[in-house]
C-alpha cells in the first residue's frame, strides 16, 4: 500500500543578503566616493611633505649655520647662513596673542548670540561676523598698516609705562608699533570671526531639555551657561581655537603689510623686532636664487610640521573629552 506525503512544501529560501543588510547601489557608490577623498586626502598631505623635505634637505645640508638656532637669515653671506629661530619665536608668539585676545572675545560675542540676544538682533550680527571671515587678508593688512599701527602708539606707550616691570611690555621705542604685539592684535581680529561662528554652532546644539531642567531646578541664566553649555561645548570650543590658530600660524600679507621684520630676537614684544615664517618668505621669495628658495621652503617645512603638531594635539584633547559626540542622539 502506497504512502502518500501530503505535508505542505517547503517555502521557496530567499535570496542570500549580504552581512543581514541590503547594500543599495548609490549607497555604495557614496562609501567608495568618501574613501576615495580619505585616500585622496592624504594622498595630497604626503605629496606636500615629500616635496618640502626634498627641497629642503639640500639647503640644510649646505647651511653654513645652525638652521633651527640661528638668528641670522643672510643670503648674500659666503657661504650663506640661514636660520629660523627668530621665525619660530615670532610666528609662535604672535598666535599666542591673537589666542589669548580672540577666543575670550569670540565666546563672548558667540554666547551672545545664541542665548542673550533677541532673534532680530543676533541675525545681523551673525551676518555682519560672516562678512568679516569674508574679508581679504590683503584688506586687513592694509587697515592695520594705516590705522591700526598709528592708533596703537598711545597703547603702547601706556603698556610701557606702567607695565614694563612685567619686562614683556618694556619698550626702548614704544612709539614704533610694527612689533609683534600689533600682528598679535591684527591675527586676533582676523580670526574672530572663524571662532566666533564654530563657537555659536556649538553653542546651539547643546540639548534644550539640559538648559531647560536647570533653569527648572532654579539656576540663572548664566549658572545654566556655566553648568549645562559650557561643559558640553568645551571640545567645539577647542576646535575652533585651533582653527584660528591655523589661520594665525599661516598668515601671510597682512603681517607683511604690518611687521617691521628684523633678525633680533626679543622677549620685548613692543619693540620693533622679529619676524614670522609666512611673512619672511613673502618678503624673501622674489630675490632669492635656487638655493635661497630652497631655504624658504626649509622654513616653511618647519611651519607645515608645526601645524601637524598643533593639530594632533587638539585632536588628543578633543578625544579625551567626549561632551559632545552623540549628545543630541
Amino acid at each position: 500500500m502506497a504512502i502518500t506525503d501530503n505535508s505542505p512544501a517547503p517555502p521557496p529560501s530567499a535570496p542570500a543578503v549580504r552581512s543581514g543588510k541590503v547594500t543599495r547601489p548609490g549607497d555604495a557608490v557614496f562609501s567608495n566616493l568618501s574613501r576615495g577623498s580619505g585616500i585622496l586626502l592624504l594622498v595630497v598631505m604626503a605629496a606636500i611633505a615629500v616635496f618640502l623635505t626634498v627641497r629642503a634637505a639640500d639647503a640644510i645640508a649646505k647651511d653654513h649655520g645652525n638652521f633651527l638656532t640661528t638668528f641670522e637669515w643672510n643670503a648674500s653671506a659666503t657661504p650663506p647662513v640661514f636660520g629660523i629661530a627668530v621665525l619660530a619665536y615670532g610666528t609662535v608668539v604672535s598666535s599666542i596673542i591673537a589666542l589669548l585676545i580672540a577666543v575670550p572675545i569670540a565666546i563672548g560675542i558667540a554666547l551672545f548670540i545664541s542665548h542673550y540676544a533677541p532673534r532680530r538682533l543676533a541675525l545681523p550680527i551673525s551676518f555682519v561676523i560672516d562678512l568679516l571671515a569674508a574679508v581679504p587678508s590683503i584688506i586687513y593688512g592694509l587697515w592695520g598698516a594705516l590705522f591700526l599701527v598709528p592708533h596703537l602708539v598711545g597703547l603702547n606707550e601706556w603698556l610701557n609705562n606702567y607695565f614694563a616691570w612685567t619686562v614683556i611690555f618694556k619698550s626702548d621705542n614704544p612709539a614704533a608699533a610694527r612689533s609683534l604685539f600689533t600682528v598679535g592684535i591684527l591675527l586676533a581680529i582676523m580670526i574672530l570671526p572663524i571662532i566666533t561662528n564654530v563657537s555659536r554652532e556649538v553653542f546651539n546644539q547643546v540639548p534644550k531639555m539640559h538648559e531647560e531642567a536647570a533653569l527648572a531646578l532654579g539656576a540663572t541664566r548664566w549658572e545654566t551657561i556655566r553648568l549645562s553649555v559650557l561643559p558640553f561645548a568645551r571640545s567645539g570650543i577647542i576646535s575652533a581655537s585651533m582653527l584660528g590658530l591655523g589661520r594665525a600660524l599661516g598668515e601671510t600679507m597682512a603681517v607683511a603689510t604690518v611687521l617691521s621684520a628684523s633678525s633680533v630676537l626679543t622677549i620685548h614684544i613692543l619693540d620693533p623686532a622679529g619676524g614670522t615664517f609666512s611673512q619672511n618668505i613673502v618678503a624673501k621669495f622674489g630675490e632669492a636664487d635656487e638655493f635661497g628658495r630652497n631655504a624658504l621652503i626649509a622654513s616653511g617645512l618647519v611651519l607645515f610640521i608645526i601645524t601637524l603638531l598643533v593639530n594632533g594635539a587638539a585632536r588628543l584633547i578633543i578625544a579625551r573629552r567626549k561632551e559632545y559626540s552623540g549628545a543630541n542622539a
